[in-house]
């Protein structure tokens, strides 16, 4: 049964739709879209665990941190095996870190969290976001960008569909729970039965992916695409890159410290948004955003982010991936700047502000698949990508750390005012800096650093 995983067992027959792979892609991006949901359960692990926020934190950062290291370390046996045994891959780590947590919170035991959601399911996330980037590529050569955007927007607005539902799912299971009280904690036995039902729930969906997902055959290109175009295009080479090489490109370190600026200052912002809007309007000591209405604010961010990387991923189509980013970091040091000295005006303004910093936040992460694809052609653009995601980890890191520091710095938590972000802000506006003059200097890959001829990788790109 499992030699129906191999690549050779997943090549498409003639006439199979393109438009398929989307949603098989989809299918698996929504469910590891979940790891940005985990505040939705957060109290009630501190109440459970009898834990600290920070410990309790971990479990994400965790996550983070082993989706990015299994990207990097799977990214070329994802490409060597093909999307459907990397897809499956997925979603056994994915389904066993909510089984093994599962079994964590049953027994008092954080650790085995930390081991399952963190550990077990961070590979399932780095794997499975990977794994259908340069399928998809292959089957949309002519609208890249558009392609992997439709995808990794599941990852942007997967928390959208996790966070109602787990919400419901706690309700139903502990009555004593509210999910409309932010002090409200659900039962350690409640605790159990969500990440069951999650871990089983996610694996039925992400089989649908992998039954879906196909590989076009050899020679087979877009009805009336011409593969000359691509030539017509500045930044994109029609030769190929192997992984093993790409990284020693200064293309490659370039577009890293891109990915990695953006990356930092988006989740900053995501990180700290529900208390920051609080924050922003707060007098004599009292807020005037409710926390109902704080939480509203976080689900607009996650449609921001969500559209961004499909409608910037998109455009970048239209007006190249070079100047998409020059978009990204250059409007969003103007937003930083403007939401530092004036997002406390008013609500509404503080809410564009962030969401659109959100939406390049998105944007960066859909656009980037299709940028290297320009850089480094198709052959080993999954395994590159993967090797690039660790900018991710690092920002993930960096970007609470640098607003966290700051506000401690500023006073305890509720008890801020829109100044005390200040500083944290124009840090920002800094790193966005830098990022922008990196992708200034990106240029083509040389020709040193390409496939040879006689390699398979090469007659590809020539026939």
């Amino acid at each position: 049964m499992l030699t129906a995983l191999d690549r050779q067992h997943t090549v498409a027959p003639a006439g199979y739709s393109r438009w398929l792979i989307p949603p098989a892609a989809l299918s698996v991006h929504l469910c590891i879209g979940q790891v940005y949901a985990t505040s939705v359960y957060k109290n009630s692990f501190i109440a459970h665990f009898d834990a600290s926020q920070t410990a309790i934190g971990v479990i994400f950062s965790i996550a983070i941190v082993m989706l990015g290291l299994s990207a990097a370390v799977g990214g070329t046996w994802v490409e060597a095996n093909g999307p459907r045994k990397a897809m499956f891959v997925s979603a056994c780590f994915w389904a066993a870190g909510f089984l093994v947590s599962a079994l964590g919170i049953a027994t008092g035991q954080l650790w085995l969290v930390y081991f399952g959601y963190g550990f077990l399911g961070g590979i399932g996330l780095g794997i499975g976001y990977i794994s259908p980037v340069s399928t998809l590529i292959k089957w949309f050569p002519d609208r890249p960008g558009l392609a992997t955007g439709l995808a990794i927007m599941g990852f942007g607005g997967g928390a959208l569909i996790a966070s109602p539902a787990s919400r419901q799912l706690l309700s139903l299971y502990d009555s004593d729970y509210d999910p409309n009280v932010a002090t409200s904690v659900a039962s350690g036995h409640a605790l159990v039965l969500l990440f069951l039902t999650l871990g089983i729930g996610y694996f039925l969906i992400m089989m649908f992916g992998v039954a879906n997902i196909r590989v076009p055959a050899e020679g087979w290109k877009p009805a009336g695409w011409n593969p000359a175009s691509v030539r017509e295009k500045p930044l994109v080479t029609t030769a190929n890159v192997s992984a093993a090489n790409a990284i020693r490109t200064k293309a490659f370190w370039l577009l890293w410290i891109v990915l990695f600026c953006n990356v930092t200052a988006g989740i900053g912002i995501l990180e700290q948004a529900s208390p920051m809007i609080q924050d922003f309007f707060r007098s004599d000591g009292v807020s005037t955003v409710s926390v109902a209405a704080a939480g509203g604010f976080v689900g607009v961010l996650s449609l921001f982010n969500m559209a961004g990387r499909f409608a910037w991923s998109s455009t970048s189509d239209l007006i190249g991936r070079k100047p998409i980013y020059m978009v990204y970091l250059g409007v969003g040091m103007v937003l930083y700047l403007l939401l530092a000295l004036v997002g406390d005006v008013a609500t509404a303004l503080f809410v564009l502000l962030a969401g659109v910093i959100l939406s390049f936040y998105g944007g960066g992460f859909a656009t980037v698949p299709a940028y290297l694809r320009d850089l480094f052609g198709t052959y080993q653009v999954g395994a590159i990508h993967g090797r690039l995601l660790t900018a991710w980890s690092a920002a993930g890191v960096a970007g609470p750390l640098i607003v966290n520091g700051f506000l401690d710095q500023q006073g305890k938590p509720g008890t801020l005012t829109s100044s005390a972000y200040q500083p944290a802000l124009l840090t920002m506006v800094g790193v966005l800096a830098v990022g922008f003059i990196a992708n200034l200097l990106i240029r083509p890959v040389p020709s040193t650093y390409h496939e040879p001829a006689s390699t398979p990788a090469a007659k590809e790109a020539a026939a």
